[in-house]
């Protein structure tokens, strides 16, 4: 996780790992928010360290709120997980 995010949100995967929402630098001038929905699929803290973890989702708005409650939607779904990251292995973009 980059230095300068923020955990929002997190969860234990069933079968190992974690799913997190986590605060990113906004870019965009007309956005004051930013968050994503990360995956890690690997259960050893040990083996994380040589790899990202899949970002299957990103958003940016102005109210800081719905866009934390729409990615803890994401988050706490395990369906759309494994949507995400079937996705995510056919390397198209995040939701």
């Amino acid at each position: 996780m980059p230095e300068d995010s923020k955990v929002l949100f997190s969860r234990e995967l069933p079968g190992g790992g974690e799913v997190r929402v986590e605060t990113v630098a906004v870019d965009d001038a007309g956005a004051e928010h930013g968050a994503r929905v990360v995956v890690e699929r690997r259960s050893d803290p040990r083996r994380r360290d040589s790899h990202a973890p899949p970002i299957i989702a990103e958003a940016t708005s102005a109210d800081s709120q719905g866009l934390v409650d729409r990615l803890v939607r994401i988050a706490r779904d395990n369906v759309a997980i494994a949507r995400a990251l079937q996705r995510w292995q056919r390397k198209e973009p995040p939701a």
